[in-house]
């Protein structure tokens, strides 16, 4: 049946084991939805009332009846669960190295972002046999990534990270989808995914990106937002100094400890507020509405080259990225604005 509508080419190392998976729960549910309508067909016969004044015999059960219907149905359902909970594993848990690309959805349209600067929109590069993972948000409503020929999708969710990841088996040109309603024009969110042999990738990739990679566009945003006014080391830091920031853990003026991963970095330039960093007045403006979720992973990713992290931008899960990496910063001794809670601004 591989190949229909509606079940398509299987075209990574996931797809096999959650379509055998969803056949055996088919059979199980088909298997015992005959048996029961048999079962109620021979009984409605066998056990007729024959004449008007018959009355039917008492019947008192059968422990070992009960401990047969009782017993059979736990055991299926534990084989139902743990294998469910196996593939459930492999989906939710990348390997510690993956290729990491951001991608943002828009109604109606999905954006990607490489780490080494290209861009695209509906449409997605990956290179075959190699482990990718997709960091996803979006910058309005719900949308959800969905990859029919891996066997994989997730939420695109406002204002939250979340990822995907797949290792795909086969060269070839692949449907993507946004499964979740999104807005009258939700049925033309789709694109495409063109899976290459390794050396095509690299071929693809040597065309760079005119803007230089998603580290150095952070750093050049950075720049152009004067952060660096504030977050460098010197008499005039009014705020928290951001090399080696990624990945540790974060004092606040309440006296709580935070992790700071991509939703710290995310949170601390939009709602600046919302966690003080101990030691620093809460000077820092918003700049909700004034940089983009493009913008946001590019800065995020200029923070972790200060550090020399390469963490998923969630902030949990697998580890560094296949590409290159990014060129070192000019400053080394700057972060991005948003990861401290200080003025950003010279004023």
């Amino acid at each position: 049946m591989e190949g229909t509508p509606l079940f398509p080419e299987q075209a990574s190392t996931i797809a096999p084991r959650v379509d055998n998976l969803y056949f055996f729960l088919v059979s199980v549910s088909m298997f015992f939805a005959v048996l029961v309508t048999i079962l109620i067909i021979v009984f409605a016969v066998k056990y007729r009332r024959r004449h008007a004044d018959e009355i039917g015999a008492p019947i008192h059960g059968s422990l070992a009846l009960e401990l047969v219907w009782t017993g059979i149905p736990f055991v299926i359902a534990m084989v139902m669960f743990v294998w469910g909970a196996s593939v459930y594993f492999a989906i939710a848990r990348p390997p510690e190295e993956t290729l990491d690309i951001y991608a943002v959805g828009k109604q109606w349209m999905w954006k990607f972002q490489h780490r080494g600067g290209q861009r695209e929109i509906n449409e997605l590069h990956v290179p075959v046999n190699t482990p990718v993972r997709v960091i996803l948000t979006s910058e309005d409503v719900l949308h959800d990534l969905f990859f029919p020929a891996f066997r994989v999708k997730m939420d695109a969710i406002p204002g939250r990270y979340t990822q995907l990841w797949f290792n795909a088996t086969k060269p070839g040109r692949y449907h993507l989808f946004c499964a979740e309603y999104c807005g009258t024009k939700h049925s033309g969110m789709r694109g495409k995914v063109i899976v290459m042999p390794q050396n095509e990738y690299q071929a693809w990739l040597s065309g760079g990106a005119a803007e230089g990679t998603l580290a150095q566009q952070g750093e050049k945003l950075f720049t152009d937002l004067v952060c660096y006014t504030c977050h460098a080391a010197g008499s005039g830091q009014r705020g928290p100094v951001l090399t080696g920031l990624f990945g540790s853990q974060v004092e606040l003026a309440t006296g709580e400890r935070v992790t700071a991963n991509a939703e710290y970095i995310r949170e601390s330039i939009l709602n600046p507020a919302a966690k003080i960093v101990a030691g620093f007045p809460p000077i820092m403006p918003t700049f909700q509405g004034q940089v983009s979720e493009e913008q946001l992973l590019a800065l995020t990713e200029y923070i972790k080259t200060l550090s020399g992290d390469q963490a998923p931008a969630g902030g949990g899960g697998g580890a560094g990225a296949t590409t290159p990496e990014a060129s070192p910063p000019a400053q080394p001794q700057t972060g991005a604005q948003g990861a401290g809670s200080a003025e950003s601004h010279p004023h």
